[in-house]
């Protein structure tokens, strides 16, 4: 695999003719991908691929490329942070530019007005008139609109609209796909609730499109077949209720229809949007944050008749989008353990942070249940205060995105620690009542559970 740092080699043959005939007799056209390791961008990266053109990511994040197309050309820079002059350099060489970057909301690693609209006043301003520029948006944005995310985008989209190259903006709704990020992973895990279906924004209308139809979409505006300056939704045309939406998926699933449907408060809606943008400081990036709970109380909706008159090609309906991703034992396996996950990280927080607190209010009683064995005196004090300190330093520290996986590994290690210290020289508390050595055990697996699950991105 060749990592690209400075840009593009210049390609003789910029222009792409879009007669298949001629095409093949033409130098292949290189495709630059903004953000392609998301959802969105890997999927494109694939079609494009398909498709003949060379193609080239640009992210930020090495280990997400590496995951998603270890094998493609790639550009690993900070999109939101290249002024017009770094932009004309990797410009250089590109026949079109695919933008699937994006945020839902802001937070430490995030800015929704440096990455939707500053970034691209930068790329336009740098834009050569023979570039076709495909711009990824989303259905419902509005200078207008309830949220920042749609306000944002619709900036982005207007400078797009404003650049001297050829543009076309496609503004997809909710995205489905074999994997899951975002949205459709939260509806997905709503849906495999165990013994119950939760009935969420009965008003909201929700209308899907297919990865694929997405990607398809993007190619056919890349090898120009769309007509420059067109702004169309893509989606299929029907749009249905949020609570329909989640009984498809849950049909979908394999799992039984639930006779249990529990209304949830739009209070609590609220409280749930506050503690995910808490914990959005904290560095997760929840679908269950204050955007994307206002995204789909407002509903994601569009209409398809643009991109058909464009020559564009309906895509496939919800049944149709559902009865082409398979639902493996995987995908209920995931659905079922998406809320279970958030749910281990805050035991074993709370169970850390209760731990070291405990000792250090009754550390001479902990003390004491050490003091028969082989340590001395002083050695007894330290690892009763040390030990609760470090508790307490591992139970705060795996609420920390970045350091979750490794607050998980060093919680399995202390605890080996301490089942390795009780062992020899406090035998007697395998056999305590209370069992707090035995108990370490359930400790141990959960915190492993969680290092596993938790994914880099």
């Amino acid at each position: 695999m060749l990592a690209l740092s400075f840009g593009i080699r210049k390609k003789a043959g910029r222009r792409i003719d879009p007669n298949p005939a001629t095409s093949r007799k033409t130098p292949m056209p290189t495709a630059l991908v903004l953000g392609g390791y998301g959802l969105i961008g890997s999927a494109c990266c694939r079609s494009l691929t398909e498709a003949g053109f060379h193609v080239v990511g640009l992210g930020r994040s090495r280990s997400a490329a590496m995951a998603a197309a270890p094998n493609q050309d790639w550009i690993f820079r900070d999109l939101s942070a290249l002024d017009t002059e770094a932009w004309k350099e990797f410009l250089d060489g590109a026949d079109i530019v695919v933008n699937a970057a994006g945020a839902l909301q802001d937070g430490p690693r995030d800015d929704l007005e440096a990455i939707h609209a500053t970034m691209l006043a930068q790329l336009c301003a740098a834009a050569s008139p023979d570039l076709r520029f495909v711009q990824i948006s989303a259905a419902g944005v509005s200078p207008k609109a309830s949220t920042e995310f749609f306000r944002s985008k619709a900036r982005g989209d207007a400078y797009v609209a404003a650049a001297p190259c050829d543009w076309v903006i496609l503004r997809p709704s909710l995205v489905l796909a074999s994997d899951a990020y975002g949205g459709t992973a939260l509806l997905r895990g709503a849906a495999a609730i165990p013994g119950l279906l939760p009935e969420v924004l009965p008003d909201s209308l929700v209308q899907t499109v297919h990865i694929e139809d997405l990607a398809a979409a993007v190619v056919a505006a890349a090898r120009g077949a769309i007509a420059s300056g067109t702004i169309a939704d893509i989606t299929e045309k029907e749009a249905r209720p949020l609570p329909e939406l989640i009984r498809k998926i849950r049909s979908w699933q394999g799992f039984p229809e639930s006779r249990l449907r529990v209304r949830l408060p739009n209070a609590l809606l609220a409280l749930t949007g506050f503690g995910a943008d808490a914990a959005g400081h904290l560095g997760w990036r929840s679908p269950l944050r204050s955007t994307a709970i206002a995204v789909l109380r407002d509903g994601v909706r569009g209409d398809p008749g643009p991109w058909v008159a464009a020559g564009g090609i309906l895509p496939r309906d919800l049944d149709a989008s559902l009865a082409a991703l398979p639902a493996t034992r995987q995908e209920r396996l995931y659905a079922r353990l998406y809320f279970a996950l958030p749910l281990a990280i805050a035991a074993l927080s709370v169970f850390w942070i209760a731990s070291g607190l405990v000792a250090l209010a009754q550390h001479a009683a902990a003390a004491s249940a050490l003091a028969g064995g082989a340590l001395p005196t002083w050695a007894v004090g330290t690892t009763v205060i040390g030990g609760a300190l470090i508790d307490i330093a591992l139970g705060i520290a795996i609420l920390w995105r970045p350091w979750c996986k490794q607050a998980a590994l060093g919680m399995v290690a202390v605890s080996g620690a301490y089942l390795t210290g009780g062992t020899l020289f406090a035998p007697e508390l395998w056999i305590d009542p209370l069992g707090p050595l035995v108990k370490v055990l359930p400790s141990i697996g959960l915190a492993i559970i969680v290092w596993l699950a938790v994914e880099s991105r």
